[in-house]
């Protein structure tokens, strides 16, 4: 057995059609409604380029098939960060400035990789990476 890939991110929230947006102009990623049981009412998918649904939006009366307790926009717990490997660097420092985002940069030139770190709207900080770009 061996992981291949990271398959999606889950966000659980008050605040799903903020949320979305926030990926939609941040990512370039594309709502779509979830499958169901899922209506659109309580969740949505938010999908790259290559048709694959990254990251899954659920409101806070989402069925789950795995519930526990949570509260959005608290810290969550053991994980810190979500990192996307990206490219256009340029391009989404410019959507941070004209979303007016709180955003901090960081370069690790030994491996040549830049990095954006954002917050999205529930507080999940987001680390975008950008190797040699």
């Amino acid at each position: 057995m061996n992981v291949e890939a990271l398959d999606h991110v889950n966000i659980i929230t008050d605040r799903l059609d903020e949320t979305a947006e926030f990926y939609g102009k941040l990512l370039g990623l594309v709502r779509k409604d979830a499958p169901p049981p899922l209506t659109p009412q309580t969740a949505t998918w938010m999908f790259d380029e290559q048709d694959r649904a990254i990251i899954h939006i659920n409101s806070l009366d989402c069925y789950r098939a795995y519930d526990r307790q949570v509260t959005p926009g608290e810290l969550t717990g053991a994980l810190h960060h979500v990192a996307l490997k990206c490219k256009g660097y340029e391009e989404v420092l410019g959507r941070l400035e004209e979303m007016g985002a709180e955003y901090q940069e960081n370069l690790v030139s030994a491996i040549n990789l830049r990095q954006i770190f954002t917050p999205d709207p529930n507080n999940v900080l987001l680390e975008l990476n950008f190797f040699a770009d």
